[in-house]
């Protein structure tokens, strides 16, 4: 039956101006901290989450190399599983497809078992050189390592491609790319960490911390200074903050290598897995050089030289790159969470977000951390090492001893010749 009463017109309100300016101004400006009714209870709720994250961090320093690897793998798979196999998650499809997430951790596992197998190889072959055995057992590992690894990667293609169902090709492609992507955004470049680890504690910690001071120095000048917006993408982040925290970072760089290079226990490299306490041979880039103050300094100062660790230029470029580069990773994660539609990619520190809030920066300086450390630290012993760790790895224990006694004639013939 239809109603034949008078009808109230339709009306269609059309959106004015005015309120676009206003949400403009919005996104532009009460987002600012300076202007964030709340602040001062969310620096409270953040400063307390940091304490707890940095007793936690400095306690894992302490206990060793292995216990920090420990913790980047943790980080990787809470990471991931957030990532990768919650966000994109639609449990209808899932529903359909039984088994085909577990298909997504074989991919993870695979891809950690060759990323750490290439990294590690030569601690592990160290650390059971002493053990016959063990010592075989693992030379074989590692040389069929990288087949063993094509091997579970060609399995989980070939699951994949038995996995499709009709009416959800589009669905699982775009799971299969999405998985890779995560493998290589995240899972690779995080993986970096754990090499700077054991080319010395100092090659992770400086770094990480840098990053660090950089974000609580941005959020701070942003929290009392910051008037002009930096990035649409991140509407909080300021240029007050960008530029103080540039300062900040670059001074502290400066500062906090000469005291962590001051402390074997960082800065000797771990040839094997062992917990062992540490002690080398800093080499030159951690024994201090004297300079001169110039004449203008006025008489009253108290320093007339100045001691500097070479490995302090070095902390400047990993400064400026932290203060520069490196946030535009949590650029790219704010993008990220704005594509998806959400505020952070979890809830586990409070005050922070998840895991990875506080990891997208990390993941970036990671990367350069160890390229620069390759490229312009390690010294030119890098082609023993390679060699040695090539007759380690290939040759059989018989064919090491074969090497090494024809080694020791031909050394003995040249010592006879020059003498």
């Amino acid at each position: 039956m239809q109603n034949s009463g008078p009808q109230t017109p339709r009306v269609r309100h059309r959106r004015r101006s005015n309120e676009v300016v206003q949400e403009t101004s919005k996104a532009n400006g009460t987002h600012l901290l300076v202007n964030d009714q709340n602040k001062y209870r969310s620096m409270l709720i953040r400063a307390y989450s940091s304490v707890w994250m940095i007793g936690g961090f400095v306690f894992i320093i302490y206990m060793g190399h292995l216990y920090i690897t420990a913790m980047i793998v943790v980080i990787q798979i809470f990471m991931a599983r957030k990532n990768s196999f919650i966000l994109l998650r639609r449990a209808h499809e899932d529903s359909r497809l039984p088994g085909f997430r577990m298909l997504n951790w074989h991919f993870f596992f695979t891809a950690m078992l060759f990323v750490y197998g290439r990294i590690l190889s030569q601690q592990l072959v160290n650390t059971v050189t002493m053990d016959m055995v063990l010592y075989q057992l693992v030379s074989k590992l590692v040389k069929y390592h990288m087949i063993a690894c094509y091997s579970l990667y060609i399995a989980g293609f070939v699951w994949f491609i038995l996995t499709l169902k009709k009416k959800m090709y589009k669905y699982q492609f775009g799971q299969y790319a999405w998985t890779h992507m995560i493998l290589i955004v995240v899972f690779t470049q995080s993986s970096f960490t754990v090499a700077n680890i054991f080319e010395g504690i100092f090659w992770f910690l400086l770094p990480a911390t840098l990053i660090a001071i950089n974000d609580i120095a941005a959020y701070f000048f942003g929290f009392f200074f910051g008037r002009t917006p930096l990035i649409k993408l991140s509407p909080k982040k300021t240029w007050e903050g960008f530029i103080g925290a540039s300062f900040t970072t670059m001074i502290s760089a400066f500062v906090l290598a000469n005291i962590m290079g001051r402390f074997q226990w960082l800065t000797c490299p771990r040839k094997d897995l062992s917990t062992g306490w540490l002690q080398c041979d800093p080499g030159p880039f951690f024994r201090p050089e004297y300079y001169t103050l110039a004449k203008w300094f006025p008489e009253w100062f108290p320093w007339k030289d100045m001691a500097i660790m070479p490995v302090q230029w070095h902390a400047l470029c990993l400064g400026l790159f932290a203060s520069i580069i490196a946030p535009f990773g949590g650029f790219f994660a704010s993008g990220f969470k704005r594509a998806f539609k959400i505020k952070d990619f979890g809830d586990s520190i409070p005050g922070h977000g998840g895991i990875t809030d506080r990891m997208d920066c990390q993941m970036v300086m990671a990367v350069f951390a160890y390229i620069y450390h390759q490229s312009f630290v390690v010294g030119q012993n890098l082609m023993v090492e390679m060699i040695l760790e090539q007759i380690l790895m290939n040759l059989t224990l018989e064919e090491q001893q074969t090497l090494f006694m024809k080694l020791g004639q031909i050394l003995n013939k040249k010592m006879s010749a020059q003498s």
